[in-house]
């Protein structure tokens, strides 16, 4: 076992055999066995528990810098271990000096709110580290109770955590050691800017800020100067990028066959779990309630399902129970779902930067992934900036045309049944005002159709 420290000016560590090695600067250091930055022996057992056995180049560019107690920018591409750059140093900061509502962590989503809280209560276990997430679609009630009790992390999304600082009797942040604003560019896309603005009002000036994301935009820049003191810049890439092992391809198609390329592909690369991203809730609704007429194990994700539908979605494809994933750019940032072996772009994104979030839904933490871009006759000035952002030329994706106009007949049926479903669903949901929107419990349409009873079809 390694164990590190940051005495003086270089890093020292010692090895198993009892041998110390020291570096002048952190760059020195690669490859590093676990955690030789910095990092006490408790917050090491707990990286070692999570198998996380070597420390990813933004976490080693970052934990020594923040351990010093400066503010940070991080930029580093999507599945880079971003989250373990900012919570060991929050983690450790707590250690020596134990307080309630410590830190407070941003976050544009609220998937990756739950997914932030999951890994500081993992590596904190030991240490009875406790943390609260704070986001939309949640009785407020429940929060409410949960922040009475002072957590020590706060992970939220900015408009439900202003909510709570307006509304919430003898609530307030005025002890705030540290804030991180995690997927920056995206929290400020999502014209969160008021509310970020109000959250900095409240905070303490005296704290520590660290800033994350894997692309740096204007609106950044300009959140960078109003929050940041005197930051240390941590860029793992300063252009934009994918990872290595990502192999990219897309295929060029009529937009009217874009649903039998779709199946074509499911069948082809049969065995894997996929990620499918479409532009619009309607959209990934309607492709998943296609897929699943043909027998594939399809589930959505998307903005208009309730948080526990989201949720139970989210669940369900980790478990591996679901080998297919329909979602919006809801589930773009930051997620972390390890077994994604192909990401497909359905809606090619209209932003070149979403791409590289969506692709790095697969080939994460070393590990090799797919990801195919469907390409349509009114796609092709989208696709090229994709390709000038990424600065390379993607290959076409091998097909044989033939068989995709054999399934042309089937998808066609399939999307009739689609259409029936996902218009009674919703007049079901004006009926009852009810969000029932997962398409497992998808109305038997077929048995309607057939003159049969009104019956709701069994999950698998």
């Amino acid at each position: 076992m390694w164990r590190g420290a940051v005495p003086g000016q270089g890093l020292w560590f010692v090895q198993a055999s009892g041998e110390v090695g020291v570096a002048a600067s952190v760059c020195a250091l690669q490859p590093l066995p676990i955690f030789s930055v910095g990092v006490t022996d408790v917050l090491c057992e707990a990286c070692d528990q999570l198998g996380w056995k070597m420390p990813t180049k933004i976490q080693v560019e970052a934990i020594p810098v923040a351990l010093q107690g400066r503010d940070i920018i991080g930029l580093a591409e999507t599945g880079s271990g971003k989250t373990g750059a900012f919570a060991l140093p929050i983690l450790q900061a707590l250690l020596e000096t134990p307080q309630r509502l410590f830190a407070l962590v941003l976050t544009p989503t609220r998937e990756l709110a739950f997914q932030i809280s999951e890994q500081f209560e993992a590596l904190g276990s030991s240490i009875g580290v406790h943390s609260t997430v704070i986001v939309g679609g949640i009785d407020t009630m429940s929060q409410s109770l949960a922040l009475a009790k002072k957590p020590h992390i706060i992970i939220a999304t900015p408009g439900r955590l202003v909510d709570h600082l307006e509304n919430t009797k003898g609530f307030n942040l005025r002890a705030l050691k540290f804030l991180v604003m995690d997927e920056a560019d995206r929290i400020l896309n999502m014209d969160f800017e008021t509310e970020v603005d109000k959250i900095l009002k409240v905070i303490p000036r005296d704290r520590k800020t660290f800033l994350f994301s894997a692309t740096m935009t204007k609106k950044v820049q300009k959140l960078q100067r109003a929050a940041l003191k005197n930051p240390v810049k941590c860029a793992v890439s300063s252009k934009y990028q994918t990872v290595e092992k990502l192999q990219q391809y897309y295929i060029f198609i009529p937009s009217k066959f874009k649903d039998s390329y779709l199946v074509y592909i499911l069948n082809e690369l049969a065995g894997n779990s996929f990620m499918i991203f479409c532009s619009t809730c309607n959209n990934t609704q309607r492709t998943a309630l296609l897929l699943r007429n043909l027998g594939f194990t399809a589930i959505p994700l998307h903005g208009q399902m309730s948080q526990n539908k989201r949720l139970g979605s989210l669940n369900k494809f980790k478990a591996k129970a679901r080998s297919i994933l329909l979602a919006t750019d809801v589930a773009s940032r930051g997620l972390d779902i390890p077994h994604v072996d192909v990401v497909i772009n359905f809606d090619i994104p209209t932003h070149s930067k979403d791409y590289i979030h969506r692709v790095g839904r697969t080939a994460r933490a070393g590990r090799s992934g797919k990801s195919i871009t469907f390409v349509t006759q009114y796609d092709v000035e989208l696709f090229q900036r994709i390709e000038h952002l990424i600065g390379k030329k993607l290959p076409a994706f091998p097909m044989q045309e033939e068989e995709v106009m054999m399934l042309t007949e089937r998808v066609a049926e399939a999307q009739r049944f689609a259409r029936m479903e996902l218009r009674e669903q919703g007049e079901k949901k004006r009926s009852r005002n009810d969000d029932d929107d997962d398409t497992e419990e998808a109305i038997g349409v077929r048995n309607k159709v057939a003159g049969g009873k009104k019956k709701k079809r069994k999950a698998f």
